[in-house]
């Protein structure tokens, strides 16, 4: 089962209501080719351009992988978030110089040849008929939110990921420079661990508590 089926089933049942976004440049949303449609923070805009759509006065917000990364950001920018979930990721996204995204940004743009490192995202974005054009704008805009924005946050906050994942960096430095967080280590990769019950029932048990 992927992370909207068990999450989402899982707060459904709890009696949740769960908004699950494309993105745009994903899913069914919009992907124009214009990089600039993905500069200055767009998909920041646009989540909270969704929230006053919605009419939101608050809300939970859960992320996973790349999703924790926006979210990061969207943290500094809208105080209707009462809780939030920061899954899969550690520290390494607060550096604008961020190697992991230039190597996935000129791999998926086609600016560099592929390595072991990237040649399974790119196969699999293909599977799936993503854009790799667009997906290499996504990366070459990612939002940063710095050290010294992530030390103003209030919010609370689970970081949470796997073992064995530190694609990202480390999971308990992010949890170091959160005013306000907690963390939780489980069982998994960074591929998997979003899939296993035990994910659900940690992140289901923190929004509760």
């Amino acid at each position: 089962m992927n992370l909207q089926s068990v999450i989402k089933r899982d707060l459904l049942a709890k009696g949740f209501r769960v908004i699950v976004p494309d993105l745009r440049g994903n899913g069914n949303s919009d992907q124009p080719t214009n990089p600039l449609t993905y500069a200055n923070d767009a998909e920041i805009k646009d989540l909270q351009a969704l929230a006053d759509l919605l009419q939101f006065k608050k809300y939970i917000a859960i992320g996973y992988s790349r999703g924790s990364i926006v979210l990061a950001k969207l943290l500094t920018k809208d105080s209707r978030i009462q809780k939030a979930v920061l899954g899969g990721m550690g520290l390494d996204f607060s550096n604008p110089n961020w190697e992991r995204r230039i190597m996935f940004a000129d791999a998926f743009s086609g600016r560099a040849p592929l390595t072991s490192a990237t040649e399974g995202a790119v196969n699999y974005a293909k599977s799936i008929g993503a854009n790799l054009k667009v997906l290499g704008m996504l990366q070459d805009h990612q939002p940063v939110t710095s050290i010294e924005e992530l030390q103003e946050i209030r919010t609370k906050i689970l970081v949470i990921a796997g073992d064995v994942d530190k694609d990202n960096g480390s999971p308990a430095e992010l949890d170091a420079q959160l005013p306000n967080s907690q963390l939780q280590i489980i069982s998994g990769d960074h591929n998997n661990t979003y899939k296993a019950a035990n994910f659900s029932e940690a992140v289901l048990k923190f929004i509760q508590s």
